[in-house]
């Protein structure tokens, strides 16, 4: 979710030096309010759904695509691989370590990755569109022990928009993860096109195509799962059944026997999806009722394994930081529903007063939030990079200013494993880059 959009075409300034421990004002003008709990009443009313309307009838989403997903495969134009086949397959070439200024405090030894030229630098400012990275999750998330079939692996999210600012914007037109291998201190990534199954098995009419109006706000990887955000509605993938396709064409799904995605050489199909408002065709609404946004997502392992999103608003505060429980046996939202895929209520929720929320997670003790500096630090300061912050707070306690950080800072994530907070930025700089996946100590 963009803050501030910029086209950040000139080259970078000097950075200066990160300060932590001020105490933070919740927004540029307010002093600081508590980061502070949401009424158990209230909470309750949240919910994921995972019912939606297909040509007319009301259809549980995982069913639907279940069906798709094998009618699919039984055509026999794609090859269903693994996560593991792809970390192991080579692909992009990254920089290990932080190759741009990032404002990262270095009492808490930051750490992080760079993407290769082309990503770092794609800008969906201009009429032929960029891709622009959103969300991060990791081994860190899919399992307690931190690796993945004994990789280090992270797991990004993009969208891929045109002409936005002008006069005919398209935003959102595409969206993707990018798996990511980091064993080694080396990094190596594939695209995997994000793509909605479609046909039965009866009607041999098997295809798939791209995901649309999707800006993948966050992404959460979970045992074989991969939770993607956008908005009013939870998208849901399984790395069990990611597509290699048999052609690099900018067509996406299948024509007779050939399979493509847009360039990619893997497709991900959705396998469900569930939204947090009564009907698919009512918005949610950030800050007040009961259908929470889904602006960002991360994983908090402090006893029953949780989902975390947090709203974005735009110029102000008091996004809302929600969790909702998981069921670690089918890695996906906790329910009373047989099936394991029906409705799913949360269970805890906090109103943030960090402006501009990009991004929560916890490590079980303390909540951390990306989002606008206060006055008189980073970007509140009028630095020429203008820095994001991350903010730090005990529950029910003001937030203050855990360290600057990498302009537009987004998602947030906690490796339990390691003691690290990870995030991501989003800024665009179409000549030199300025995009980092970077760590901090929490």
């Amino acid at each position: 979710m963009t803050r501030s959009w910029k086209t950040g075409l000139t080259a970078l300034a000097a950075g200066f030096a990160a300060v932590t421990g001020s105490l933070a004002t919740a927004g540029p003008a307010q002093a600081a309010t508590p980061f502070g709990s949401i009424d158990s009443a209230v909470v309750g009313q949240f919910a994921l759904d995972p019912v939606a309307d297909f040509g007319g009838q009301r259809q549980n989403t995982f069913d639907v695509y279940d069906e798709a997903i094998k009618a699919v495969e039984a055509k026999g134009a794609v090859a269903q691989v693994n996560a593991t086949s792809v970390l192991t397959s080579g692909g992009r070439t990254g920089t290990n370590g932080l190759c741009h200024s990032t404002g990262l405090a270095s009492s808490l030894s930051p750490t992080g990755f760079c993407w290769d030229k082309a990503d770092d630098t794609s800008n969906s400012y201009t009429d032929a569109g960029g891709w622009t990275p959103q969300g991060l999750t990791g081994s860190y998330d899919a399992q307690p022990g931190g690796l993945v079939d004994g990789h280090k692996a992270f797991l990004a999210s993009w969208h891929f928009s045109r002409g936005l600012g002008g006069a005919n914007p398209v935003p959102n037109e595409f969206a993707r993860v990018s798996l990511v291998n980091a064993d080694n201190n080396k990094i190596s990534y594939n695209h995997l096109l994000l793509v909605e199954p479609t046909g039965t098995r009866a009607g041999g009419d098997g295809d798939f195509r791209a995901v649309q109006g999707t800006h993948a706000d966050g992404v959460v990887w979970y045992g074989n799962k991969v939770f993607v955000a956008n908005g009013r509605w939870l998208q849901v993938y399984d790395l069990q059944h990611i597509w290699k396709v048999n052609s690099s064409q900018e067509s996406v799904g299948i024509t007779g026997t050939t399979s493509s995605a847009r360039w990619s050489n893997y497709a991900l199909p959705m396998v469900g999806r569930y939204r947090t408002t009564a009907d698919d065709s009512t918005a949610c609404v950030v800050t007040t009722g009961t259908s929470p946004c889904l602006n960002s997502l991360s994983l908090d392992r402090t006893g029953q394994d949780g989902l975390v999103s947090a709203e974005y608003k735009s110029g102000g505060a008091g996004g809302r930081v929600v969790r909702w429980p998981l069921n670690y046996l089918t890695a996906l939202p906790t329910t009373t529903d047989p099936s394991g895929h029906g409705v799913s209520h949360a269970t805890v929720g906090y109103s943030s007063p960090v402006w501009a929320m990009q991004g929560a997670a916890t490590n079980g003790q303390y909540w951390y939030m990306s989002g606008t500096c206060p006055t008189g630090t980073g970007g509140g300061s009028g630095d020429a990079i203008d820095y994001s912050c991350i903010h730090r707070a005990l529950p029910n306690d003001a937030p203050h200013v855990y360290t600057t950080s990498p302009v537009l800072t987004q998602n947030l994530g906690y490796s339990p494993d390691t003691g690290r907070i990870w995030g991501i930025n989003e800024r665009i700089n179409s000549t030199t880059g300025i995009r980092v996946v970077f760590s901090i100590t929490g």
